[in-house]
């Protein structure tokens, strides 16, 4: 993955990924997900980043090649062409946060243009905490677009409703992600977390820049040439929100991962919400949905709304904490 850093005249940052290049696999996609919204050819990405790290006004904004500004949630496409071969359908996964940092930072579903911001409870920043021998997160951690857990949509093994979120990806590859990068990925398996009482699916994935991606194609592979891998996993989303006080979270499936199969079968139905919700066939619950490339959505806007969102951002100062205390649970 080639990353080049620009900087605008501006003042911002931007941030150029060059993912893998783009080959005809239409057949193997179309098999697979025959309704699924993809691009014909891999995409490339700039973010622009709008107020300081560690601040509430942080906003790390998505924009194409060619400059236009983008919703990363909806106008980035589920699926990506690419090089790999054989049955896998390869995914755009939008990474959120970087392996071993512990910001939370997510897509803002709830904002104009849904750029990366950190989260924030009670008016404080949140970060997770460094569960022992855990450092932050544990691998990148980001979500896939055009995908909604579906609030309204009730599970039929846990009877918990989605959490209103794309759903969640752990890229298990041995790079370490920037924050806005958009990496293509193999699915390899799903955990059906629990998290306060709704649906929170975990995707396990690798990128497929990996040198490890052609030899992991399922759960088992990576429970074989990983091991403790999988437990540290599910160890992590047990305790993770301990420290703050909160109960251990709980898992469907009696903790076990589901295989490939089964969590492409969850990535197409929250896909098929996500379509749903851009074209304002069911309750949006908050989730903004403008979008400038989703021709059959209600929310299409155009270039120049874009860029008026993007600029209308305000900026103040900020101090940056310090935030590196262990958690022995």
């Amino acid at each position: 993955m080639r990353t080049t850093l620009l900087r605008s005249s501006l003042g911002c940052v931007l941030r150029v990924f060059g993912p893998a290049p783009a080959s005809s696999n239409k057949a193997v996609t179309q098999a697979v997900a025959p309704h699924l919204y993809y691009s014909r050819k891999t995409m490339h990405y700039q973010t622009e980043q709008r107020g300081p790290l560690n601040s509430t006004d942080y906003r790390l904004y998505f924009k194409t090649s060619e400059g236009r500004y983008i919703s990363p949630f909806h106008d980035i496409p589920l699926i990506a062409e690419s090089e790999q071969v054989c049955c896998f359908v390869i995914y755009n996964m939008v990474v959120e946060v970087p392996r071993w940092s512990n910001a939370k930072m997510e897509i803002a579903t709830k904002e104009q243009l849904n750029p990366i911001k950190q989260d924030v409870k009670k008016g404080k920043l949140r970060y997770v905490a460094n569960v022992f021998p855990h450092k932050g997160y544990i691998w990148n951690y980001g979500a896939l677009p055009q995908t909604w857990e579906d609030p309204n949509h009730k599970d039929e093994e846990t009877s918990c409703c989605g959490d209103n979120d794309p759903i969640d990806v752990c890229d298990i590859g041995t790079q370490v992600c920037s924050s806005g990068q958009v990496i293509q990925v193999k699915v390899l398996g799903i955990l059906a977390m629990i998290d306060e009482g709704e649906m929170d699916w975990k995707v396990i994935a690798i990128n497929v820049e990996d040198p490890d991606a052609k030899n992991l194609n399922n759960i088992e592979d990576v429970r074989k040439s990983r091991p403790g891998h999988l437990e540290a996993t599910v160890d992590w989303f047990r305790k993770y929100k301990v420290p703050d006080g909160k109960p251990e979270n709980s898992f469907g499936f009696n903790g076990q991962f589901q295989d490939k199969d089964f969590a492409i079968k969850v990535i197409n139905l929250t896909h098929e919400h996500w379509r749903a919700l851009v074209q304002k066939k069911t309750n949006a619950e908050g989730i903004v949905c403008k979008n400038i490339t989703c021709c059959d959505s209600p929310h299409v806007c155009g270039t120049d709304e874009a860029d008026g969102v993007v600029q209308s951002v305000r900026i103040s100062p900020s101090v940056i904490p310090c935030f590196d205390r262990w958690h022995f649970v």
